[in-house]
């Protein structure tokens, strides 16, 4: 048997937990959410990083499907656009019902399992979303997101983001009790994205368990975004789990540089940076043409891996692509079909079965049924937080 195929069996029996898919905004972007203009059932290979044969090909069992609305959105914008990203999901589960299951716990994710569906969660992309309100954060987990993002690229004002200026030193006052709150409804808290500085006020507010979503190790790549070995290194302490991700300017030294320039070019073309519209698109291909772009591969995805098990451990580490919400992709990784190839590349590096189903299924799995422990032991204590903002930072 080759590798490629142990892996395939491995993810038949231990399916690809997920922890971040675009795919939401990347409907919103190109159709306004016309699921006929993009219906997943078929290949949508032209558009999309994402279908159903495509996930079924990649052995991906569960999905945290992003409700992300862009950083500059704020206040009632912000929470409008969250709203209609999370009702573009919930239209996905409607049309889809025979691959889609919504699932809103771990035994949810186990019960699709066991059905052969793919177990669909939500998580919301940015504390942007909330509006500065706990009511809304628990408005949001009612409606079924289960991880919100602390922030997005850009600072909000209780927390700090790892692209942007330090702004309150981590988390103000409000965001701890944001944290707190999120403990209380049961609604993972994640990382990625935010400071050092904010990664380690968390951990020290928190009593359940954090993910980062979407993000690598700094030691093997040097970004802002991925995560340094300081704050893996508290992962066991903690619980949570790291989700290693795919972008190749997160992951590969080299496209660091390159992407900075490529990001300003998309500025001078008045595009948004993270813009992937056709018209985008041809902006960033041209610039490729012009100026070829560092490529990464399943090996140095794999390279993340290997650094994060040794500082966390292999209970604490995961997989979240990022799909549909990059412009650009690994080889060997270049939409969701290709989770068996990273499979494969670390059967070949000698990593055992065992730790490759924790990897892909069981710890994401466990986190989540923890934070739903500690969600039920708090609520058992006290009441919902009313805190404002005004009143904690003044």
């Amino acid at each position: 048997m080759t590798s490629l195929e142990a892996a395939r069996e491995l993810l038949r029996e231990f399916p690809v937990v997920d922890g971040h898919n675009d795919l939401p905004w990347a409907l919103r972007e190109q159709v306004r959410y016309d699921l006929d203009a993009r219906d997943i059932a078929a290949s949508q290979g032209a558009h999309l990083h994402t279908d159903i044969p495509r996930l079924r090909e990649g052995g991906v069992g569960a999905q945290f499907w992003s409700v992300y609305v862009r950083s500059d959105y704020a206040g009632d914008k912000a929470v409008s656009a969250t709203l209609e990203q999370i009702d573009c999901v919930r239209q996905l589960l409607a049309r889809y019902p025979a691959d889609l299951r919504p699932a809103l716990t771990a035994a949810d994710m186990e019960a699709a399992r066991a059905e052969g569906r793919i177990a669909s969660l939500m998580g919301a992309e940015g504390g942007h979303s909330i509006a500065d309100s706990l009511a809304t954060l628990r408005a949001l987990y009612a409606l079924g997101v289960r991880y919100m993002t602390l922030t997005h690229n850009d600072n909000i004002a209780w927390a700090d983001s790892a692209t942007d200026e330090p702004g309150v030193g981590g988390l103000s006052a409000f965001g701890r009790e944001v944290v707190r709150e999120m403990n209380r409804e049961g609604m993972l808290v994640d990382l990625s994205h935010v400071a050092a500085t904010t990664m380690r006020d968390a951990l020290d507010a928190t009593s359940a368990p954090v993910i980062f979503s979407h993000s690598s190790a700094r030691a093997v790549c040097d970004h802002p975004r991925n995560i340094p070995d300081d704050v893996l290194e508290r992962l066991p302490g903690n619980g949570g789990v790291a989700m290693v991700t795919f972008v190749p300017k997160f992951v590969l030294q080299a496209a660091v540089d390159w992407t900075a320039a490529a990001d300003e070019n998309m500025r001078a073309h008045g595009f948004h940076h993270l813009d992937t519209t056709a018209e985008a698109m041809k902006v960033h291909r041209a610039f490729e043409e012009s100026t070829p772009r560092p490529i990464a591969t399943v090996s140095t995805v794999a390279d993340h891996l290997d650094h994060m098990r040794e500082i966390a451990g292999v209970d604490h580490i995961g997989i979240g692509g990022d799909y549909d919400g990059t412009a650009f992709t690994p080889d060997g990784l270049r939409d969701v079909s290709g989770y068996p190839n990273l499979i494969a590349e670390l059967l070949d590096r000698g990593w055992s079965k065992p730790d490759l189903a924790k990897l892909t299924w069981q710890n994401a799995v466990r986190v989540l049924g923890a934070a739903e422990d500690v969600a039920r032991d708090l609520q058992a204590t006290r009441g919902p937080s009313n805190a404002t903002i005004e009143a904690l930072d003044g």
